[in-house]
């Protein structure tokens, strides 16, 4: 089974904005037709969804040359967003939006918005969807993640997701009237949401499965003086605390007892959006995610899988790696575009992703296992500190909680596969750059 990371992160904005970056890719034209010359089938990529990975990719494509027709299939009736503002920015009202900053048609990338992919059908190289099938010579995957919702819960009046601007739209009333809100899930999103809701005035309650906050991403040692956060933020955490059931206004738990909810909020992870691929022999892992080599190339010729949608091998971790985060879906594309413009680059790069709640600023490098050494930097009950996990000598991963500089250092650290003294690391004076002692 690939690890899977989730997250809330990244930064409004794309590499590639404008017409005139068209043409600076125009540039590139005749080198991309030398690395192709022997495929010159090539002149139609499609890329299903319109997430950052998605719009990315397209990007990427035009940034490193490629002339073609480039199709980009949008679920969504919205011109395509970037996700992270939602929980935050665009929840609180102070955006009306996150569109990105894209030129699309500039760049000469056909959007086609609203445009479900319902069906994939290889051996015609076609997607099927309601409005017909779209033909392809290239295709990239990149429909991204859907939450997993509440048993029980649909058509219950109330009860909202966060994944798309849609919900945000639909949750910013809900914090404007103050209303009194159950928070399902203590993950990353259900932290930011809580967060949000606190600053505009509302009563929260968190009902969190787990006995503790973020089972299976950090040791008790790290997140259970993360509680605190909470408490201090006026937010009512329930640990070990099952949900049976929901009804208009209220949150039934498994232990009888009932919730008064004018909102329910529920963020208990997302899995991979891959259920129009069943029947077209992309084959698929554990998690559903599209089973992609480290090229990012599925088992079927011709298409590949990029961001949330796709798990790949990691050479770096020894493991294969799902990350539902936005640096990877920023990082991916252009893997994915130099390979179909016929490079042959890998894909294995230090995850990176970032959280903001009750007014802290929470980055995360790396991969880590429970059998990594931990290295503290300071008290995880201070305002700022960071902790290292190191294999075998080896940074490999690393948490900060308002320490930018260690997070900075440390990325450099595990890209480099730096070989660190933990005594010398453990001292949160000394800058972590000063604690390598040799470098793989």
């Amino acid at each position: 089974m690939p690890r899977v990371t989730q997250g809330s992160d990244g930064a409004s904005g794309i590499s590639l904005r404008t017409a005139a970056a068209y043409r600076y890719g125009k540039r590139f034209i005749r080198s991309y037709r030398d690395r192709v010359s022997d495929d010159r089938s090539v002149r139609r990529i499609v890329v299903v969804g319109a997430g950052m990975a998605g719009v990315q990719t397209g990007v990427s494509l035009r940034e490193q040359g490629f002339p073609g027709e480039i199709v980009l299939l949008s679920a969504e009736r919205h011109q395509p967003y970037d996700r992270p503002p939602l929980s935050k920015s665009v929840l609180l009202g102070a955006a009306d939006g996150s569109a990105f900053e894209v030129d699309f048609a500039g760049l000469n990338i056909e959007l086609r918005l609203g445009l479900h992919a319902d069906a994939l059908l290889p051996e015609t190289r076609q997607v099927v969807t309601a409005e017909g099938p779209v033909a392809y010579d290239r295709l990239v995957i990149a429909t991204g993640a859907e939450p997993i919702t509440l048993p029980g819960s649909a058509g219950v009046p109330g009860v909202y997701l966060l994944r798309t601007l849609d919900d945000a739209d639909a949750l910013r009333p809900v914090l404007a009237e103050k209303r009194e809100i159950v928070v399902v899930g203590a993950g990353w999103i259900g932290a930011e949401f809580a967060t949000a809701a606190r600053v505009s005035g509302c009563p929260v309650t968190v009902v969190e499965a787990a006995d503790r906050l973020l089972v299976g991403v950090l040791p008790a040692e790290i997140s259970e003086p993360m509680r605190d956060w909470y408490t201090a933020s006026g937010v009512d955490l329930m640990t070990g605390v099952k949900v049976s059931g929901v009804e208009p206004g209220a949150v039934r738990l498994e232990d009888g007892r009932r919730l008064a909810a004018g909102a329910v909020v529920v963020g208990i992870g997302a899995r991979p959006a891959t259920g129009w691929l069943t029947g077209s022999g992309i084959a698929l892992d554990t998690d559903h995610a599209v089973f992609a080599d480290d090229r990012l190339r599925t088992n079927v010729p011709g298409v590949y899988a990029v961001g949330d949608c796709a798990s790949f091998p990691s050479a770096r971790y020894g493991e294969r790696l799902l990350i539902h985060h936005w640096d990877n879906a920023v990082q991916g594309p252009r893997t994915v575009a130099a390979n179909l413009l016929g490079s042959d680059e890998i894909y294995d790069p230090v995850p990176y992703f970032w959280s903001e709640q009750f007014g802290r600023f929470v980055q995360y490098a790396g991969h880590h296992v429970d059998a990594d050494e931990l290295v503290h930097r300071g008290d995880p009950a201070g305002a700022s500190w960071s902790v290292c996990w190191l294999r075998d000598g080896t940074l490999v991963s690393l948490l900060a909680v308002g320490r930018p500089r260690d997070l900075a250092q440390g990325r450099k650290l595990i890209e480099r596969s730096a070989v660190i003294d933990a005594a010398t690391a453990a001292d949160p004076a000394v800058p972590l750059k000063a604690a390598v002692c040799s470098a793989a």
